[in-house]
């Protein structure tokens, strides 16, 4: 069987983190490599009135190819996808433990080896920045730099991917990261693994599968 095509796996993807509670109503957005151009969804749609053809198409200076309105955050995911050629997807969640902590600035350090997942010792917490804006794109680049994900300061959290499933995979995974950071945090100040530790843990990665779960 085929898989399905780019705009209906951006539909499905975005039912998924709503049913997971990663996103509500209308927040959060999915970008997706198409060729030279880019698909992204649509500004102000509640998930359950997404449709394939609704998804926005855009070329890498930034102009609309057809017709729609394309998630105010379409800079991210144009400059992500512009800067990362081993990226694909990019997904960008509010989700609830993630916002938290990006509401106090924190960025998640190595307490568990899972943060693996995002591809260094450690999940960066980009400043705040206007949602939208170009300053926030820069700034998200900047805390992605070798890294697969970050959280924005007041805002939320960014997921990339070598594709869609891979994108997804690594918000849920943020996502649980934070909420085991928070709740330890209710108790005191987790024991962190060492640099070493977590160079173990990066290079073990690479014998397992292609999200690094073990």
């Amino acid at each position: 069987m085929a898989s399905p095509a780019p705009r209906e796996q951006m539909v499905a993807a975005a039912r998924r983190l709503d049913a997971l509670g990663l996103n509500r109503g209308t927040s959060g957005n999915i970008g997706l490599r198409s060729g030279d151009r880019f698909l992204v969804t649509p500004s102000g749609v509640p998930v359950d009135e997404l449709s394939p053809d609704g998804m926005v198409e855009m070329d890498f200076s930034g102009a609309v190819i057809g017709t729609g309105r394309p998630s105010s955050e379409w800079r991210i995911h144009r400059d992500i996808l512009d800067a990362r050629p081993d990226i694909q997807a990019v997904v960008h969640t509010h989700s609830r433990y993630a916002t938290s902590l990006a509401c106090l600035h924190r960025g998640i350090p190595p307490f568990h080896y899972m943060i693996a997942v995002a591809g260094g010792d450690s999940i960066r917490c980009a400043p705040y920045a206007l949602f939208g804006s170009q300053q926030l794109s820069d700034l998200a680049l900047q805390a992605l730099q070798d890294r697969k994900a970050c959280l924005l300061g007041n805002h939320g959290q960014l997921a990339l991917g070598s594709d869609l499933a891979d994108a997804l995979a690594v918000a849920v995974e943020v996502e649980s990261l934070c909420a085991q950071y928070w709740t330890a945090l209710q108790v005191g100040e987790p024991a962190l693994l060492t640099t070493s530790q977590m160079c173990d843990v990066l290079d073990q990665f690479k014998g397992y599968g292609r999200r690094g779960q073990t």
